[in-house]
């Protein structure tokens, strides 16, 4: 247990709204951390059921201080919130339903980071460990795969808060803090300042993400939603945002994924605007799906990789390196933007159709 007066090395900031189940193993899980000094800050959003009374039943049972925040509900506000007043050198921002296999993955982390940042000469590096999912039961194992073998490469967007955010306090002083102003993607838009400003460290250390919510809504239907919210944010059509809040769910409400009421509302904005508006927003649509035409050659690469039982990202990447090389010099031009443009407008409206044929047939 810390001295009284200590200061830990490390503050442990976790978001959490409604999940009194949860934050029993999860500080079990943590409590298995060795050779590192710590605090939890448990930043909580307003939780209507037993999850308070949890946290205070953990307090004091453990070698490391357990500490409760209450903010506005809001994963940015809940984080902000809990940061303020940190005194430890190291922040690590992680989900509720995470967990370290390796006892000492928080001490190599840490070390790690350090390392890169005196190797460095400054402050501008932050570290995310190697994600890998849990009691998925056996359903979709490629699909899995392949999102661990996604979040170990340095690119845009595949670095979010499932990964966990291992930096410096100064560091998140200066690229902090998250955004308030959209209800979700908090953890994409620090990750993507930090890779604009800094660079990014994968940690070497794994950490175990649940995969409830795909497992709950429904793997393919939460993956074509992510999409969407991705491309809108990047887009910035922040409109969507604040129209779809309505018809979101939190992770404790979540349940089978309808994607009706997303498409439906997507194409009631769209009706309201201009013909030259409309054009502009799946044209910048098409040019954002253009630019992630990688993720299918990734998918091949990973298959193989898969097949022959290698581990995420240690396989070869050979299709993955003829399509960087090739494919913007194809494509990045009008012609590929307006075929980029009219595949996913098809595809959208062919989703569409389809799910309310389904919703007809009920």
């Amino acid at each position: 247990m810390l001295a009284a007066g200590a200061c830990p090395e490390l503050a442990v900031i976790v978001p959490v709204l409604n999940e009194s189940a949860a934050v029993g193993p999860f500080v079990e899980a943590l409590a298995e951390q060795r050779e590192v000094r710590f605090e939890l800050i448990f930043a909580d959003g307003g939780s209507s059921d037993d999850t308070l009374k949890n946290i205070s039943r953990l307090a004091g049972r453990f070698d490391f201080p357990i500490i409760l925040r209450s903010s506005a509900a809001g994963r940015s506000r809940q984080l902000n919130t809990a940061a303020q007043g940190v005194q430890a050198p190291w922040l690590l921002f992680l989900h509720v339903d995470s967990r370290f296999p390796d006892p000492l993955a928080l001490r190599r982390g840490i070390d790690a980071l350090g390392a890169a940042i005196e190797a460095q000469g400054h402050q501008g590096v932050a570290g995310h460990f190697a994600l890998r999912f849990y009691d998925h039961e056996g359903r979709a194992p490629f699909a899995y795969y392949y999102y661990e073998t996604k979040a170990r490469l340095d690119r845009p967007e595949c670095t979010h808060g499932d990964q966990g955010f291992l930096l410096a306090r100064r560091y998140f002083a200066e690229v902090g803090p998250f955004d308030e102003t959209l209800p979700i993607m908090e953890d994409t838009r620090l990750a993507e300042r930090i890779r604009q400003r800094g660079r990014w460290l994968l940690l070497p250390a794994e950490v175990e993400t649940s995969s409830r919510r795909f497992v709950t809504e429904g793997l393919l239907a939460r993956q074509v939603l992510n999409a969407l919210i991705m491309n809108f944010a990047a887009i910035g059509w922040s409109e969507f945002f604040r129209e779809a809040a309505a018809i979101y769910r939190r992770q404790d409400q979540a349940r089978g994924l309808d994607l009706l009421p997303f498409l439906d509302k997507i194409r009631e904005l769209l009706r309201a605007k201009g013909v030259a508006e409309r054009l502009q927003l799946w044209w910048r649509t098409g040019g954002y799906v253009r630019r992630h035409g990688w993720q299918l050659a990734l998918a091949w690469d990973a298959w193989r990789s898969f097949r022959r039982y290698i581990p995420p990202a240690q396989g070869p990447l050979a299709v993955l390196r003829v399509f960087d090389r090739w494919f913007d010099r194809l494509t990045d031009n009008p012609a590929g933007h307006l075929g980029a443009t009219l595949l996913v407008w098809c595809w959208f409206n062919a989703l569409w159709l389809l799910l309310r044929l389904r919703r007809a047939q009920r």
